[in-house]
């Protein structure tokens, strides 16, 4: 029961200062999973990134699932959801009343135009973390130990190449390069 609580809270935290939606989210995510509680290693939460990317919905929601998962069965899965779902619910609302009130001040205007930097950032962030942990084996953004796989580094390349080149459906480089790690990797 107690781990019951202690994912509710967790994920309820995540979804309460997590700014900015999606992969913005993974910072908060990695610190309270990896970090704080220690419930996945880094390993595990790229793993996870990765099939939270595959799946349907926000990233936030099937990290809570799948955490809650891991830890506790079904049950934890729904609490861990709940907890990071509830305060977007509430949130969403209050600054939908709040926006279509006062959408015309240019104060509303200024912050949300001084966010976007900031989204833009933990995006990238998150992203050059997920490619050093992918590429380069690095667990954290600490770059003492480069482990320097060539063969991934050419894979991100060709994936990049083709669809920005060739507009290919992201399911089918995910396809691709599923296929290309079994026989690489």
């Amino acid at each position: 029961m107690e781990l019951l609580i202690e994912l509710f809270i967790a994920f309820f935290q995540i979804g309460l200062f997590t700014i900015g939606g999606g992969v913005a989210s993974l910072p908060l995510i990695e610190r309270i999973i990896v970090s704080q509680h220690q419930w996945l290693s880094f390993e595990q939460f790229s793993h996870l990134v990765v099939i939270s990317e595959m799946t349907p919905g926000p990233i936030a929601v099937n990290a809570s699932t799948f955490v809650g998962n891991q830890m506790t069965g079904l049950l934890g899965g729904l609490i861990a959801t709940i907890g990071v779902i509830v305060t977007s619910f509430i949130i969403v609302i209050v600054f939908a009343k709040v926006y279509y009130k006062y959408r015309d001040l240019q104060a509303v205007n200024s912050v949300l135009n001084g966010l976007r930097p900031v989204i833009v950032g933990l995006v990238a962030y998150a992203t050059f973390g997920i490619m050093m942990s992918a590429l380069f084996n690095v667990q954290s953004l600490n770059f003492e130990a480069f482990n320097i796989n060539g063969v991934k580094i050419v894979l991100l390349a060709l994936y990049v190449y083709l669809l920005r080149k060739y507009k290919l459906s992201p399911i089918l480089i995910i396809t691709i390069s599923g296929i290309a790690g079994y026989i690489f990797l």
